[in-house]
């Protein structure tokens, strides 16, 4: 058809009009409708359906992480009864309040087995509290030949209990080798001392605040 055909056509008899400018008008009034619909109703239909979707992928991400972690549970029990076994081993190696005494005692006769005199002996007055442990520092001065000192000191390391030399210092004298050293021995702290530092490092954090 021709422009001029188009024009003459009389859109209030659209029945009777000729096949193509009638399959022209339904086509574009599908495309109004469909466009409508899109604009009003499918789109936030489909914002939601992906926003779903989303959901969906985080919920299986989840899922499978879950999942890996339960078939993976008796191997991280084991391995937590393992770590409780060795931090068990390492504690014994920690005296207890009332074994402190005797440990003071080995350390000194560590020294004296090994002929050396101790010009200081002078535990700390206060111990060092950490979370479950104690920390307490001798301070040391003891004199003596250079072999004899060095077998104390590896005396100290076999001890049954763990102490530690820390910040050593040698001098010379004319008959002998004066050593300095803070000796550190550490305690495990009772039922009672664990549950009073709680109670302090309760006291101690910031009261939540009201909503």
């Amino acid at each position: 058809m021709t422009l001029d055909e188009l024009r003459r056509l009389d859109p209030k008899k659209i029945g009777s009009w000729p096949i193509l400018p009638k399959l022209g008008v339904l086509l574009t009034v599908l495309l109004l409708i469909v466009f409508a619909s899109y604009w009003f109703d499918w789109q936030d239909q489909i914002e939601r359906i992906n926003i779903e979707k989303q959901k969906e992928e985080r919920l299986k991400t989840t899922f499978v992480e879950k999942k890996k972690v339960a078939v993976d549970l008796p191997a991280y029990r084991r391995q937590l009864d393992d770590i409780e076994k060795q931090f068990g081993a390492l504690l014994k190696q920690l005296p207890s309040k009332s074994e402190m005494d005797a440990l003071l005692t080995d350390i000194n006769q560590a020294g004296l087995g090994r002929g050396l005199q101790f010009e200081l002996f002078k535990p700390a007055a206060q111990e060092s509290v950490r979370d479950f442990y104690a920390e307490l520092p001798i301070t040391i001065k003891i004199t003596g030949n250079y072999h004899d000192i060095g077998a104390f000191a590896s005396d100290i390391g076999k001890l049954s209990r763990i102490v530690t030399l820390n910040d050593i210092s040698l001098a010379s004298t004319k008959d002998a080798l004066v050593m300095d050293a803070t000796a550190k021995t550490f305690r495990y702290l009772d039922e009672a001392e664990i549950s009073q530092q709680r109670k302090a490092a309760t006291k101690g954090k910031p009261a939540p605040a009201k909503k």
